[in-house]
């Protein structure tokens, strides 16, 4: 399959606290082991217009956001939540990464096909509509999502999230936009203690698989094959998206999952052979979580090798 990278540099000048998991040596490591991978293009993120958020976010939201940001003064943060914070460049790091999303739909929706892979944080997932929350600002698989429906007319997006956690924000779409449909993974009980199996949706748009600690390899595989898989055949996307997410790796310190970057490639080949069969080999996906940085490398670089192999 087409593969290329949509890169956002500006993920170094979101600096946090020492100490914090979702730090900036994340996106070095990732980037580091992606140069290694050929791809057909490698892309810089620009950064999405404000007006831009609104497809998702409320105005009060990216008001505070970037409030937040201003506010800041050089070496202080501002905490949106417990374990949220900013810098005064945060901003800059939050829009290049919901910007290179909206890239990396329109080469994939404009070529016709192409699998692309989002190289940015912070991570998306948990922000809801109106809250960053679980390190995230902006939730750009949401907005790429909205994007591909509302400014390309795409009739149908389906998003995978394979973060160990819950992707309660992204859910916070599906839930009130039919075209979508939303499929997570995730450990069971754990942050942010959402995702429930009952949890289903519009017209059971909704697809939660929640797992056990200590889910290994074949538990986690035979789970993707037994619900998500159908899932995935039964919405017909004519767009497949990705939260990327690879702290449900052994190695990941927030979490207490098993898998391993072997399974981060078998499930690429899996998601690619879905955009092929419905999606004109259509995919993008956004790095999320992972937060051991030589498992994150390890395992991202494994997905994208094998979307590019698919």
């Amino acid at each position: 399959m087409k593969t290329g990278i949509v890169d956002s540099p500006a993920s170094l000048e979101h600096r946090l606290p020492d100490g914090h998991p979702e730090h900036a040596g994340r996106y070095s490591a990732v980037r580091e082991a992606l140069e290694t991978v050929p791809v057909s293009e490698w892309l810089t993120a620009e950064q999405a217009p404000v007006e831009a958020l609104a497809r998702f976010h409320t105005v009060e939201h990216v008001d505070r956001v970037l409030s937040a940001c201003a506010e800041a003064g050089e070496g202080e943060w501002v905490a949106l939540d417990a374990d949220t914070l900013v810098c005064g460049l945060s901003a800059r790091a939050a829009l290049s990464g919901v910007g290179g999303a909206l890239m990396a739909v329109d080469r994939t929706v404009e070529d016709g096909e192409g699998a692309w892979f989002v190289l940015a944080r912070p991570p998306g997932h948990h922000a809801e509509p109106d809250r960053a929350m679980g390190f995230c600002l902006f939730n750009q698989i949401a907005l790429a999502a909205k994007h591909a429906l509302d400014v390309h007319g795409l009739p149908s997006v389906t998003i995978v999230d394979i973060d160990v956690h819950h992707g309660n924000g992204t859910q916070c779409l599906a839930e009130t936009d039919e075209r979508v449909t939303f499929i997570s993974l995730h450990q069971a009980p754990l942050y942010p203690g959402t995702g429930n199996a009952g949890e289903t949706g519009l017209n059971g748009n909704i697809v939660n698989i929640p797992l056990p600690e200590g889910t290994g390899s074949a538990d986690w595989r035979r789970a993707f094959e037994a619900e998500a898989l159908p899932a995935l055949r039964r919405a017909k996307p004519a767009l497949v998206l990705v939260s990327a997410g690879f702290d449900a790796h052994r190695n990941d310190p927030l979490a207490g999952f098993a898998l391993d970057e072997n399974d981060y490639a078998w499930v690429a080949g899996q998601l690619a052979g879905i955009a092929r069969e419905f999606a004109f080999s259509r995919l993008v996906s956004v790095l999320e979580g992972g937060y051991d940085c030589p498992a994150l490398a390890r395992s991202a670089c494994a997905f994208v090798q094998a979307l590019g192999e698919a």
